[in-house]
């Protein structure tokens, strides 16, 4: 782990085990995600490994998010398109 703020939020999410403040440490991931995403359109110092973990971890976040909605009840069933 390379100690990027986000990779600390995504972990905190991943890690949590109360279901009722599950949310909020998605919530905080995503904003610290979105906020590092900000960083490399400033400086332009991405690397190809952290996109491929970000990309890994809003993937991971939206399970984590379905996996509340189901918790919750607030499952919707997708209608085929």
């Amino acid at each position: 782990m390379t100690g990027h703020q986000w990779e600390q939020l995504y972990h905190k999410a991943v890690l949590e085990t109360d279901w009722s403040i599950m949310e909020e440490r998605i919530q905080a991931a995503e904003a610290g995600i979105k906020e590092r995403l900000h960083e490399f359109s400033l400086n332009q110092v991405e690397t190809s490994e952290e996109n491929r973990a970000i990309a890994d971890a809003l993937s991971g976040l939206r399970s984590l998010r379905s996996d509340v909605a189901a918790w919750r009840g607030d499952v919707r069933v997708e209608r085929p398109r």
